[in-house]
């Protein structure tokens, strides 16, 4: 799956990180309360999720209680009719991350919006992320997104390795080969469960 999206650098105020080339990092919090969760949600229902998030944040006044609502995505260069073009692309199908001061009741808040299917955690306990989980999984490495594509010949149902990103030395089972983009759909487990990532050709290798 593929979707044009916002760049996931951006903060909650729309504005990019400051400094040109240097490494992005987090914003700090607006509310020292708040921490990083995982939810998850329908499948290239991503954006809809986060929509229904920020309305719900206005309807039931939860603008101290719930901050930044994010994305994962990654910076991919495509080919198309010669011209090449770099967009942004949801590379954790089914995730989104929320900023938030979780209780009981937004948990109930958050848990009943419309395509939202549960918390990254166990039962209903929904476990906090690390600032440096948080931004391995926000900050994606662009370094060889210009880099020549590489021809390789991959099969479905074929073992390979990730090589480069935060999921680099990942093992996983290719579930479709897109030939004319170069790109692949691995299912890898992350967070105890498998998820598709769409990975360029030169991103991965076969393992023997």
């Amino acid at each position: 799956m593929a979707e044009e999206t916002e760049n996931p650098t951006q903060n909650a105020d729309g504005n990019g990180p400051e400094g040109g080339e240097q490494q992005p990092r987090l914003e700090p919090p607006a509310n020292e309360r708040f921490r990083w969760y995982i939810i998850h949600a329908y499948s290239g229902f991503e954006r809809k999720v986060r929509e229904s998030i920020e309305t719900r944040v206005q309807a039931f006044g939860l603008q101290n209680r719930i901050g930044r609502v994010m994305i994962p995505t990654e910076a991919v260069t495509e080919i198309t009719n010669g011209k090449k073009r770099t967009v942004e692309r949801v590379f954790l199908p089914g995730y989104v991350l929320v900023e938030m001061d979780l209780d009981n009741d937004l948990w109930h808040v958050i848990k009943n919006t419309p395509r939202v299917t549960g918390f990254l955690g166990t039962g209903d306990k929904p476990v906090a992320l690390t600032d440096d989980e948080v931004g391995s999984i926000l900050f994606r490495s662009d370094t060889s997104k210009d880099k020549p594509r590489l021809k390789v010949k991959f099969q479905k149902n074929e073992s390979v390795r990730i090589t480069e990103g935060p999921f680099a030395n990942f093992n996983g089972v290719v579930d479709d080969v897109n030939e004319d983009r170069e790109t692949l759909k691995v299912m890898v487990t992350i967070f105890g469960r498998s998820t598709p990532v769409e990975l360029d050709f030169g991103k991965v290798e076969k393992i023997a």
